[in-house]
């Protein structure tokens, strides 16, 4: 998998929101705050397709859009490409958070998100 170019993202985003056999309509209604032309749109669709992130599929006259990679499952190769590239490890991570000091609440949520991960270990 690779990263995906923002501009993408934004359709693979309302992709995501609309699901399985979308109309292209409906995504360029769902992307008109971007103000893009429809043929932008396409192209961005045709590079999704070429890269294995949608399916097309036509019916009559509408081409239907299907995601064929989950939000859940891009979020996380992303993270973690961003979290390699920028920081290099997790604990890089939340030392540069740190640094930058966190508001209230936000350390013990994520105290009780690193014990739900790790079964209530301490170590």
């Amino acid at each position: 998998m690779k990263r995906l170019p923002d501009t993408e993202l934004e359709v693979m985003k309302a992709l995501w929101a609309t699901g399985p056999d979308t109309p292209r309509a409906t995504l360029e209604d769902r992307l008109a705050p971007f103000g893009w032309a429809a043929n932008t749109i396409n192209t961005y669709l045709s590079r999704l397709v070429d890269k294995g992130f949608a399916a097309v599929r036509r019916e009559g006259k509408s081409n239907l859009y299907t995601p064929l990679v989950d939000q859940e499952t891009y979020q996380a190769f992303d993270s973690r490409a961003v979290l390699d590239r920028l920081y290099g490890s997790p604990r890089n991570f939340v030392a540069a958070l740190a640094r930058e000091g966190f508001a209230q609440g936000e350390l013990e949520d994520l105290r009780a998100l690193l014990d739900q991960l790790g079964g209530g270990r301490t170590e």
